[in-house]
């Protein structure tokens, strides 16, 4: 399973609790996250349109100077996969935000 965590075997661990899965036993579930900001633009205004563009991207250049490439695209998009084992999975289905 290519997007197993690596636990030095690709062995499949739950993410909450840290079971390790076994072939035929209870099933394991894999959960996929896909985190993005919702596809609408800001309002534009007057203020907006007399901007110095050119100033404006170096401010943004700047500002993103010491970040990584994965820090940059974590701002815009994030993919995540965790696997849980049947006990974890039902408490997670119920109330995914809770710790």
């Amino acid at each position: 399973m290519a997007e197993a965590e690596a636990t030095g075997e690709d062995r499949i661990v739950c993410h909450r609790c840290g079971a390790l899965y076994v072939p035929g036993e209870p099933l394991f579930y894999v959960v996929k996250i896909e985190a993005y900001p919702l596809p609408e633009l800001p309002p534009l205004t007057l203020e907006d349109l007399q901007r110095d563009f050119e100033e404006e991207m170096r401010r943004i250049v700047e500002e993103t100077k010491g970040m990584s490439s994965r820090e940059m695209m974590d701002q815009v998009y994030r993919r995540l996969v965790i696997y849980l084992c049947p006990r974890c999975y039902g408490r997670w289905i119920e109330n995914p935000t809770a710790d």
